[in-house]
């Protein structure tokens, strides 16, 4: 269960850096909106990686949470705000995917 709610703080903490992307573009109200998304999935993946960090080892739940967090956006970024999708880009995203999990197969 900890593992699916490390997936999901990864989630959310994608979701806030896309919603930061969305602020950047946006004026008025709407950046307003895009702000408040920001600090609710903010405070979701803050409070679900407490929770998790309580059961599974600090050094391991950090890394994949990260990792979750950098391959989403990454992604995001490719497919919603096109940035560009170049080879190296892609190889260390591969990577990184690679080392998130090899971290959940080396963990207890």
């Amino acid at each position: 269960m900890n593992w699916i709610l490390l997936i999901i703080a990864g989630l959310f903490e994608v979701a806030f850096a896309a919603c930061l992307g969305k602020a950047k573009e946006s004026t008025g109200m709407e950046a307003t909106y895009w702000y408040g998304g920001f600090l609710a999935c903010l405070s979701a993946s803050m409070l679900l990686l407490v929770k998790v960090t309580q059961q599974l080892p600090i050094g391991i739940a950090y890394a994949v949470w990260t990792g979750i967090g950098a391959v989403g956006t990454v992604l995001i970024g490719i497919l919603v705000f096109k940035e560009p999708a170049t080879f190296w880009r892609l190889f260390f995203i591969t990577t990184l995917i690679i080392s998130i999990v090899g971290l959940k197969f080396v963990s207890n």
